[in-house]
């Protein structure tokens, strides 16, 4: 659902809170999921519940996921190196035909920030996702290594987040051709991240996308109940958990952490994934209700029958591979041409030194 940035939009979500609108490409995904992605999407949380068997704690379960993603290959067309930005580690994936430079800002770039709970999820087991993404949009994806918990809790993972951002500013890339993605726990990050650089008067990016986000680490909403018999992948209390070690004694309503408390004022636009089946869909309903009456440009596309992150196996659930080609149309539409940047990229520049 498109919103338009008019206070019309606010009062009328303000009175009828929400309404899902799909465009004409994506009418058919209005009635149910078809039974090759009913399948599909059995067998990825097969596969995952199966991966989890004998784990115990957040290191277990992060080289259990490790182990499950590196099943799946990378695919043909892109180009991926090992890349340091300024002191965070990650993956420089290009799609074929680029230089696999940062140096040349040939095209676009988006910053993607992975899921995993805080603790788990990397610049390996995101690859596959990350990649189809830098094909889709045509874009570098600069896929990052963040510090993850137990080892490094928050405000760490933002402090990386914020560091890779200032880092592309830095290499010459104008904010108007960078855009900001990430899915569950990367959802969280990427808005954060977002707020933390209109605090430091930094300029902001093109866009942003959030799959599946965690925008509640309080898991307030009532989907955290209602879907809690159709969600096979996470729980509430597991949440819980996660969120009292992340933020080691602080409040899980801070808007620094929860962006769902957050003003929202002045964001680019935004783009929220979310699947019915999830305990986490009330996260990206009620960050749509607040991003529009903030007057920020939002749209949120509910997919039938989609569990948590689904759209990291592309290869194997048809929705997933037609989730990431949604988000790469939306970031294709708001990151400029090449020629339209260059005055930005020297305001960019020029801040960051102020």
């Amino acid at each position: 659902m498109r919103i338009p940035k008019s206070p019309l939009a606010s009062a009328l979500l303000a009175t009828a809170f929400f309404t899902c609108v799909w465009n004409d490409a994506h009418a058919q995904y209005t009635t149910a999921s078809s039974s090759a992605d009913i399948a599909a999407v059995a067998n990825v949380v097969a596969m995952r519940q199966d991966s989890l068997v004998g784990t115990h704690g957040f290191l277990d379960r992060r080289a259990a996921f490790e182990k499950l993603m590196a099943r799946f290959p990378l695919p043909d067309g892109v180009t991926v190196r090992e890349i340091d930005a300024d002191g965070v580690p990650g993956k420089w994936i290009s799609p074929h035909g680029a230089s696999g430079s940062p140096v040349a800002r040939e095209r676009g770039v988006i910053l993607y920030l992975h899921g995993g709970g805080f603790y788990s999820g990397s610049s390996d087991s995101h690859r596959v996702l990350a990649a189809t993404l830098a094909k889709d949009a045509g874009a570098d994806v600069l896929l990052i290594d963040y510090r993850r918990m137990p080892e490094a809790v928050y405000p760490a993972q933002i402090d990386d987040a914020f560091a890779s951002y200032a880092w592309l500013l830095k290499q010459g890339y104008a904010p108007s051709r960078i855009a900001l993605a990430g899915e569950s726990a990367g959802g969280n990050l990427m808005l954060e991240l977002a707020l933390r650089l209109r605090a430091a008067h930094l300029p902001l990016p093109s866009s942003m996308v959030a799959m599946s986000p965690i925008m509640d680490l309080s898991a307030s909403g009532n989907s955290t109940l209602e879907n809690a018999k159709r969600d096979p992948l996470l729980t509430r209390d597991g949440l819980i958990d996660v969120t009292r070690v992340y933020m080691h004694g602080g409040d899980p309503r801070s808007p620094d952490a929860s962006p769902l408390f957050a003003d929202l004022h002045g964001l680019p636009p935004l783009l929220l994934q979310v699947g019915s089946r999830e305990i986490l869909l009330d996260d990206s309903l009620r960050t749509a209700r607040v991003a529009a009456m903030d007057d920020v440009a939002v749209s949120v596309e509910v997919w039938p029958g989609m569990v948590h992150q689904w759209q990291l196996f592309p290869g194997l659930i048809p929705e997933a591979r037609r989730a990431l080609s949604d988000t790469a149309g939306f970031i294709q539409a708001h990151i400029s041409q090449l020629g339209d940047a260059n005055t930005a990229s020297a305001t960019a520049v020029s801040s960051m030194h102020n």
